[in-house]
């Protein structure tokens, strides 16, 4: 069983990595790019005996104390059978 979990900035969080990115794509000649937002993604391999619930639980709790700081960023987790 896997987590996935994603981890981005707030809306309205400045994104100054996002807008170098951006800047650099759009140096490359790729048009049309109105905003991009950097963020993490983390893959977590759990121990398949784990109910989905107490997995995802589990995945959960670590994207909000350990994987992302909840003043600024914003999580998702995915299981993944």
């Amino acid at each position: 069983m896997k987590a996935k979990v994603y981890v981005t900035l707030k809306s309205g969080v400045l994104d100054p990595q996002g807008k170098a990115i951006q800047r650099s794509v759009e140096l490359l000649g790729f048009n049309g790019i109105a905003d991009i937002r950097q963020g993490k993604y983390f893959e977590i391999a759990l121990d398949g005996s784990l109910p989905e619930a107490q997995a995802r639980e589990a995945a959960q709790r670590m994207a909000r104390e350990v994987l992302s700081n909840p003043v600024i960023e914003d999580y998702r987790v995915e299981i993944e059978s």
